[in-house]
This record gives C-alpha cells, sequence and structure tokens, in this order.
C-alpha cells in the first residue's frame, strides 16, 4: 500500500488572508506562501506527525472551530515567553509523560493552536 509521506499543506478560510499569514510568519516563523519563482515555501523539520480525530464533544478546543492545529516546537518555555513578550496570550496545558509538553494560544482569527515539546526520554 502507498502512503502519504506528511502533510503537504494545510488550507483554511480567513477573514484577511494577508494579515493571519503576516501573523503566522512574526509569531511562529512559518514562511509565507511563495508569490514568485525562487521563493521558497515553510519546510517543516522532520519530526512526528500526529494525526488524531476527537470526538464531535471535545472540550480539549473551542466548540466552535472543527479543528485545532498543532506546531512542534523544539523550546517550549522560550516559544512562550517569545510569545509573551508580543502581548499573545498563552495557556500552559501541561506535561504528558513519555509525549511531551503543551501550550495552548489562538491566532488573531480565534483558531486554537497546540504548541508540542515532544519528550525526549
Amino acid at each position: 500500500m502507498e502512503r502519504v509521506q506528511g502533510f503537504g499543506g494545510f488550507f483554511f478560510r480567513s477573514k484577511d488572508p494577508s494579515a493571519l499569514a503576516a501573523w503566522y510568519r512574526d509569531m511562529l516563523g512559518i514562511d509565507l506562501v511563495p508569490s514568485s519563482e525562487g521563493q521558497a515555501p515553510w519546510m517543516a523539520d522532520g519530526g512526528p506527525t500526529v494525526f488524531a480525530p476527537f470526538a464531535d464533544d471535545t472540550d480539549y478546543f473551542a466548540a466552535e472551530k472543527g479543528f485545532m492545529l498543532n506546531f512542534r516546537v523544539a523550546r517550549l518555555d522560550a516559544m512562550i515567553v517569545q510569545l509573551e513578550d508580543a502581548d499573545v496570550a498563552v495557556k500552559m496545558v501541561g506535561d504528558m509523560p513519555g509525549i511531551g509538553r503543551f501550550a495552548h494560544l489562538t491566532d488573531p482569527e480565534g483558531t486554537p493552536i497546540e504548541l508540542w515539546e515532544p519528550a525526549t526520554d
């Protein structure tokens, strides 16, 4: 059986795509979609990717949203400081032994985001 190799992109609607793309670039370091030849798209570092449908009535993320973005980070504490310095509210969710540490925030349009520092043991 052929298998996909990973996500090639994540496409979603936005009230202000340019401003939201700039927020993701400025707050999380995600390069903008190339608009001309020679520009490169964001290149994710290799590592685990979790594909996890949740129950329709989950309270793990906002009920009015059908999805939550999860980004792997190398140093969660440093990322939290960087975001809070830019006036982005971040809530530490906690540590799951053997899995890693998690924090939650939202983008300017209310999309839930989870930051995940995978366990190294």
